[in-house]
């Protein structure tokens, strides 16, 4: 019994072993973008057009947020004001709180880019009446 398991097993690790003819073509090659690229300025445009809907509800703003945090990509200021607009019309002060701490989280290491949004956004941030989180004391919770 023991005999013939071993036989087989042998038997299996040569027939691994051998090369087969048959599976030495070549691979096929696959593409799967074949859309056009979209620039920088067309997805600016598109997320800000997203975002200054008339008719945008709360799910919609979250979704879009959502998706666009989503990105590898820290959102430029004037995508980022679409938004806190979009929360103004909404009268969603702690929505407009969590896309601030979401641009700061989006910054990672990288300790400029945040005042550097800050200081696009202060503007509208006075405009509208949204505080920072910083001016809240909730960045250091």
């Amino acid at each position: 019994m023991f005999r013939a398991a071993v036989r087989l097993s042998v038997s299996g690790v040569r027939g691994l072993t051998r090369l087969q003819p048959g599976c030495q073509g070549a691979l096929a090659v696959r593409c799967y973008s074949h859309g056009k690229q979209e620039t920088d300025e067309e997805f600016d445009a598109r997320w800000v057009t997203y975002f200054n809907k008339p008719d945008i509800d709360a799910w919609e703003l979250r979704k879009g947020m959502n998706t666009l945090i989503g990105y590898d990509l820290v959102p430029e200021p004037k995508i980022l004001s679409a938004a806190l607009r979009a929360c103004r019309r909404l009268d969603d002060l702690a929505s407009a709180i969590r896309i601030l701490e979401a641009a700061k989280d989006k910054s990672g290491p990288h300790k400029d880019i945040y005042p550097y949004l800050i200081q696009e956004l202060q503007p509208t941030l006075d405009e509208l009446g949204i505080p920072t989180p910083e001016e809240l004391g909730i960045d250091k919770l």
